[in-house]
């Protein structure tokens, strides 16, 4: 380990090195590009890239009104992230903090938490947020990062397009068309953290109108270990594979996708908090699987009349030996339309429904009575885009209704309002209502979530252990949140731009802990059962703001940097809020403040390297101090159809520690220093 150790700081300078030389000697950098369209476009293009999330139509990112942040393909390989979560660390306002070598905690201006819940996932317009705990499992969420054309992230409130959950923001990570993936892709490499990875795609043409292509993917990752040195027992083995075929004739296109994947994970319960006398367990062995197919029609009449209908089936079965065992099956519906109206407006309208339906089975850390259930929602939304001024400006209004079997009726207005006094600024500002609906376990789970042995706060040691048993209420009901926005897009030069997003959300009805009477187990070993129920008396206001730049010096030499700062207040009667890390004690779980720095320079024509620098603020209720890592890259193309490259990951230290699992307590795990090497080819 000493040798590997050593060996990786000797890399690390020698990127500093080479950096360095950027900067002494442009010189002998080419203004050739690798094989790629983004890297000729300027920042003055770059601007002008389109996006779908925030309207469900093709909008130009300067004239979105709404903070969006674009992460390219380019952005993807450059950074060397081998994962969606660690691709998503590129966006600003964005929290993305790993438990574990297969588990992350992602959200968008706060809440954060393994299961948080007030961000709405999508890929390729297809939900993956998990209503039976509500969240997202990132480690289901893959696919070939090479076929990935762009993430789009939404901070911000996206309930009247995407409905309920959209409630701090919208990911959707959009991958290729079919047509843009033909011939052959092969991927390999491995390291000390990423112990192998392989991936291959081939794409072809059936005949002018349709394009298809197939994939498959695997890797294995290393497990991580504890402060103590402990093993983490998170070993992580993926295989994963599926296909794309996209028929186009005259205005109709046609797309069908679909995955398939299984992994095998571990898992390793943090004993100091969820021990005897209920809990045996100390670690656990298990797997997921599942698939998804997704089917899409699309009728382009004009650019501002069209039609679509998109409908997918969703199946999941995940088994972690003793510790949580569930089935889950969706089937998803959706339509819209768009047309012009009276010269002056663009509407949308539309309707979804979605049934899902979850087997869980009963192990000694949760149950849920009825083990399974079927649950339905039908929703609705109108959009409507008034032109004031042609140009100049833009007012839009927007509202859905949805209906599910937790909450009932759900209304979540949107109003915002977009200025360009001219081509090089813009000012946009938004007001919204959006809901986060309960999910099944808040109804009707019971999780064993802690063992408390002294009176949390205090130095008071109790008699006998006490078992913190948490119990969902059919009484819960949805948290609210009414959000105002502001935001200024300005284009400095055609190689500058600069995007200042600002914010208040005034949170009410959010999820709060109520305890019951102790009382004493019957049997041995002898403890104390501490009723713990869910209620929504939490409110909460946070703030921030989130600048993003973009620079390109040198024609060869591009740099990119954003920041974030949040402060967050949240009012919760709970004594013991540290058992809700997510809602009682969520600002004691954030950051304050983010910033991400990178720099890709072309050092020729077959050279790369890139820079990735990051510092996260502390997180105090786990008392994970502030943390610096950086990412190296370095890309060597031999030959026009060859890359290999080296990737050094979190270079500045041995190990950190980035953030704590909640509900489930697993065991504290560091994240390792690490590198890979690799290579790819086209054919």
């Amino acid at each position: 380990m000493k040798h590997c150790a050593s060996l990786i700081l000797r890399l690390g300078r020698g990127f500093l090195i080479i950096a360095t030389s950027c900067y002494i000697c442009p010189a002998f950098a080419s203004s050739n590009r690798v094989d790629n369209p983004l890297l000729d476009l300027s920042i003055e293009e770059l601007m002008k890239i389109e996006v779908t999330s925030v309207s469900r139509r093709s909008e130009k990112l300067t004239q979105v009104a709404s903070a969006v942040f674009v992460i390219t393909q380019d952005d993807i390989r450059r950074s060397g992230a081998t994962s969606i979560p660690e691709a998503l660390r590129m966006a600003p306002g964005v929290e993305v903090a790993r438990i574990g070598t297969d588990k992350w905690a992602i959200n968008i201006r706060g809440f954060n938490g393994r299961f948080a819940d007030k961000l709405q996932v999508l890929m390729d317009g297809r939900s993956v947020y998990n209503p039976l705990f509500s969240g997202v499992q990132w480690e289901l969420q893959d696919t070939l990062m090479e076929d990935i054309d762009r993430i789009e992230v939404i901070r911000g409130p996206g309930a009247a397009v995407w409905g309920a959950n959209a409630v701090n923001g919208v990911i959707n990570i959009i991958t290729k068309k079919a047509a843009d993936t033909q011939g052959a892709l092969v991927s390999a490499g491995g390291g000390t953290f990423e112990h192998g990875f392989v991936g291959a795609r081939y794409g072809g043409k059936i005949n002018e109108d349709t394009a298809y292509r197939f994939y498959a993917k695997g890797f294995t990752r290393n497990q991580m270990k504890s402060p103590s040195g402990e093993p983490a027992n998170d070993a992580w083995h993926s295989a994963r594979g599926g296909f794309r075929l996209d028929h186009q004739r005259g205005i109709d296109q046609m797309t069908v996708q679909g995955d398939i994947f299984y992994d095998a994970m571990g898992n390793a319960l943090d004993k100091s908090q969820l021990s005897a006398p209920v809990i045996q367990a100390n670690t656990a062995r298990g797997h997921n699987e599942g698939g998804n197919i997704r089917f899409r029609w699309d009728r382009t009449f004009s650019d501002q009349s069209a039609i679509m209908l998109q409908t997918y089936y969703d199946r999941v079965d995940y088994r972690l030996s003793n510790l949580t065992k569930f089935r889950t099956e969706s089937f998803d519906v959706d339509f819209q339309h768009r047309f012009p109206l009276l010269n002056h407006h663009d509407v949308t309208w539309g309707a979804n429904y979605r049934l899902y339906h979850n087997k869980v089975s009963d192990t000694e850390l949760i149950a849920l009575n009825p083990r399974q259930q079927t649950n339905q929602l039908i929703s609705g939304f109108a959009r409507d885009e008034i032109t004031l001024i042609p140009e100049r400006l833009r007012f839009t209004l927007g509202v859905r209704v949805d209906h599910n079997d937790f909450s009932g009726l759900e209304v979540q207005p949107n109003s915002r309002l977009m200025w360009t006094p001219n081509e090089k600024n813009s000012v946009w500002l938004a007001i919204s209502r959006a809901v986060r609906t309960p999910s099944r376990a808040e109804n009707d789970v019971r999780l064993n979530t802690r063992t408390l042995e002294q009176i949390p706060g205090t130095s008071t040691v109790l008699p006998f252990p006490v078992l913190a048993q948490l119990s969902g209420s059919s009484q819960f009901s949805s948290e609210k949140l009414m959000a105002y926005e502001l935001g200024y897009r300005r284009q400095l030069n055609t190689q500058a731009s600069v995007d200042i997003a600002t914010f208040f959300n005034d949170y009410s009805q959010l999820r709060d802990l109520s305890f019951g009477a102790l009382s004493l187990h019957s049997g041995f070993p002898t403890y104390f059962l501490l009723p713990v129920g869910l209620n929504n008396k939490a409110s909460g206001q946070t703030y921030g703001v989130e600048i993003a730049g973009d620079w390109r010096p040198l024609e060869q030499w591009r740099l990119q940097a954003n920041y974030s700062f949040l402060h967050m207040h949240i009012d919760s009667n709970s004594l013991f809020r540290q058992l809700d890390p997510t809602t009682g004690s969520a600002s004691k779980v954030t950051p304050q403040h983010q910033v991400s720095l990178r720099s890709n320079y072309d050092l020729s024509e077959r050279l790369q390297f890139n820079l990735w620098l990051r510092y996260v603020s502390s997180i105090d209720l786990y008392r994970i101090p502030g943390y610096v890592t950086m990412d190296a890259k370095l890309a060597f193309k031999p030959t026009r159809n060859t890359e290999l490259f080296l990737v050094g990951q979190n270079l500045l230290s041995q190990n950190h520690q980035e953030f704590t699992s909640d509900f489930i307590p697993t065991l504290q795990a560091y994240i390792p220093r690490g590198i890979y090497a690799g290579a790819q080819w086209r054919f």
